[in-house]
């Protein structure tokens, strides 16, 4: 049975993950990896060195790489693992996971795409019959030879695209998009994620980009992946990221603040050291704390802001899973990160912003600029962001509500500053 998964960096042998028999894992760089100047850390948690990384140190990156909740148990039921099993779960999942990295029993080596068949685009028929089997085994694991994997707590599966057409990736081919179907439990997920989106770019955010997509007669959200990056020659290469909960070292069960993971403070701090435009950063994560809270989301927790690693240095990630959880009364309406010890819009206050500016090492009357900006942008943008979204698949009078609910949320959020 393998006990040591290989870490590869696209082409290269980053590292080796072990684990005992009690599955407890452990991490270490490969020497020429350490010897390569040019070669980076896995994480801001796992800085370069010649020692191991005990369970302790190395367990929040690479747990981090594999679904949560619901999602998690799934998987391991239909693979036939223990939850608790985050080693066995990466040895059949993590052939294609967040960012650069690919995972494979020692002495594999991953496949090359160029040697295999081309992925094929699904059929109409097809897709309708893969979508409802994501529910018992998420990212069809064991499918095909399938080793897929996302954090997260939602059904999604990452693919590649064909033509305009959504289709499963051959082995060691980068996938480029991901594939949220709506979620069954709640009312008109994909017009609400889509909207969030929309309006967060068309606030002039750095957000990944989405488009809904019939499938299977439901309307799902196709996501671009910003961790795929297409070469001249229209090849896919991938490019490493971690989020803030990787990056600080916490495990994803403990990734709301009130768990004892990362605060809005936590998280200014983060990208200050981490950075190469710590001040670029600043800004836009700053940016994230106000849509957050006009769009009223509470679960912009420490996994949905990330890291992304490009050549030229380190920046904060795109946006992501933009939702306005506000619109689900059965949610709980705190935000997954306060603002000045505030937990909802409404308990927010004249002089808050200037509090939360002094924790996050701003000046407070930019800070109260910027608020006012997004919110007055938003007062005259959503109706038409909910326009734009309107038209077959999509359920308007949902998009309405969201483009209403942000409205009045605008109005509110003004009245703080």
């Amino acid at each position: 049975m393998t006990q040591a998964l290989t870490v590869w960096w696209e082409g290269a042998i980053a590292g080796s993950l072990s684990a005992d028999r009690h599955g407890a894992m452990r991490f270490a760089y490969d020497g020429n990896w350490l010897a390569d100047q040019a070669a980076p850390a896995l994480s801001v948690s796992l800085p370069k060195r010649p020692e191991p990384f005990p369970p302790r140190q190395c367990r929040p990156f690479f747990e981090g790489l594999l679904p949560e909740g619901a999602q998690r148990d799934a998987v391991a039921s239909a693979l036939g693992v223990s939850r608790a099993n985050e080693f066995r779960l990466l040895e059949r999942l993590g052939g294609e996971v967040a960012g650069a990295l690919a995972l494979y029993p020692e002495g594999e080596t991953p496949p090359r795409f160029e040697t295999q068949e081309p992925a094929v685009a699904l059929t109409d028929s097809e897709l309708s019959a893969l979508l409802p089997r994501l529910e018992t085994r998420p990212f069809l694991a064991g499918t095909r030879g399938l080793r897929l994997s996302l954090a997260g707590a939602q059904s999604k599966l990452p693919v590649v695209l064909i033509d305009g057409r959504i289709g499963l990736p051959a082995p060691g081919q980068p996938t480029t998009h991901i594939l949220k179907p709506p979620i069954a439990r709640f009312d008109a997920t994909t017009e609400n994620e889509a909207f969030a989106m929309r309006l967060a770019a068309g606030l002039g955010l750095d957000v990944a980009s989405v488009d809904p997509y019939g499938a299977a007669g439901r309307a799902c959200l196709l996501v671009t992946r910003y961790d795929r990056e297409h070469g001249p020659t229209g090849a896919v290469r991938r490019l490493h990221q971690e989020d803030f909960c990787q990056a600080l070292g916490i495990v994803a069960d403990r990734k709301y603040a009130t768990d004892g993971g990362p605060g809005f403070r936590q998280c200014f701090e983060l990208v200050r050291r981490a950075c190469t435009q710590p001040a670029v950063a600043v800004l836009k994560l700053l940016d994230a704390a106000i849509i957050q809270v006009l769009l009223g989301n509470a679960d912009a927790h420490g996994k949905n802001y990330s890291l992304l690693h490009r050549e030229g240095g380190v920046e904060l990630a795109p946006l992501y899973d933009l939702l306005s959880t506000v619109a689900w009364p059965d949610l709980p309406p705190n935000f997954a990160m306060r603002i000045a010890r505030r937990a909802t819009l409404a308990e927010l206050r004249r002089g808050d912003w200037d509090r939360f500016a002094d924790s996050a090492g701003l000046g407070a009357p930019f800070v109260r600029r910027r608020v006012r900006e997004l919110a007055d942008l938003a007062l005259v943008r959503s109706a038409a962001v909910a326009g734009d979204l309107a038209g077959p698949g999509l359920d308007d009078s949902a998009l309405e509500r969201c483009a209403e609910r942000v409205t009045e949320r605008a109005r509110r959020l003004a009245l703080t500053v």
